[in-house]
């Protein structure tokens, strides 16, 4: 990582984004391998230094660092702000979680219901994430951080993720599903 992107200068300029934009939540560094995280249980935004600074040289558009780590925090902050829906949530996550936890990939990705589990767990991910970029977005245009151009290509590139890998395991569905009826 380079130094100027050290530990201590990216939580303040992550707290200082939280301060900003007028919310509390606390803020707790960790070494998760995922950029940045909201907890809805706790309601703490979590980050790892070294992932954000790798993520961040990831992007191919020429964005500045400060601007990709407000944007990120703000969209963190969105998830915070749909923390009630999260929290409604949390019974079928773990549901998920347990069925997934008790088969092999191999289970989950040739059985056409846990397979339908699975993509109903990317849709459930899906939503959430395009509800915290709809907060993030308020939060921004209140606050007036990133311009128009810088945000929306952040959120795209965060909302390419999960829709990528929505999409490769719609294919796989697909398959297994005319897999299915074929052998009907």
């Amino acid at each position: 990582m380079q130094d100027y992107y050290n530990d201590n200068y990216l939580y303040n300029l992550i707290a200082s984004t939280i301060l900003a934009v007028g919310m509390t939540n606390e803020l707790k560094q960790d070494e998760s391998g995922i950029n940045m995280t909201y907890n809805f249980i706790s309601n703490c935004v979590g980050f790892d230094a070294e992932r954000l600074v790798e993520a961040w040289q990831e992007i191919e558009a020429a964005i500045p660092f400060e601007q990709y780590v407000r944007a990120l925090t703000m969209h963190e902050l969105g998830h915070a702000i749909d923390r009630e829906a999260l929290q409604k949530s949390l019974d079928r996550t773990l549901e998920i979680m347990e069925i997934k936890k008790n088969h092999s990939d191999v289970e989950l990705y040739t059985n056409e219901h846990l397979l339908g589990i699975i993509l109903e767990e990317h849709e459930m991910n899906i939503v959430f994430e395009e509800t915290a970029w709809q907060n993030a977005k308020q939060l921004n245009e209140a606050v007036q951080m990133i311009d128009e151009v810088t945000f929306e290509l952040i959120k795209n590139q965060s909302l390419a993720t999960y829709k990528n890998l929505y999409k490769e395991d719609l294919s796989i569905y697909s398959l297994v599903k005319e897999k299915s009826l074929q052998s009907v």
